[in-house]
């Protein structure tokens, strides 16, 4: 049971969907900082654009990537009855997730990382 896609996909839906609710609480913070004032808001911001925030925002992208696309996995196999591809879904929304949380994590990390 623990080691089924299912199983995997369960997990890592429940984990994605944290990190997002986390990312939404700090973009909050953030963001609502721009009422107490210029330096305040200027401080949150400067305290998100450090090297390790865009490691974090890469997990983000992860996180977003991959929860939209095993939630689209899970509607095909609701709605089209395609119980017997449930595992190779998985694993394409898997590498789908992975290609393009690569594509669009390099910029970020090139963009932070440069001299």
């Amino acid at each position: 049971m623990y080691r089924s896609t299912g199983f995997v996909s369960f997990v890592l839906r429940r984990l994605t969907g944290i990190a997002l609710v986390l990312y939404l609480i700090a973009h909050i913070w953030v963001i609502g900082s721009v009422n107490g004032g210029t330096e305040l808001f200027n401080s949150r911001l400067a305290a998100v654009q450090t090297p390790i925030f865009k490691l974090a925002e890469v997990a983000l992208l992860a996180a977003v990537v991959y929860h939209a696309f095993d939630g689209v996995r899970l509607l095909i196999v609701h709605y089209f009855d395609v119980t017997e591809y449930r595992k190779s879904l998985f694993y394409a929304a898997f590498v789908v997730s992975a290609i393009l949380t690569i594509a669009g994590g390099l910029p970020i990390l090139l963009f932070a990382f440069q001299g």
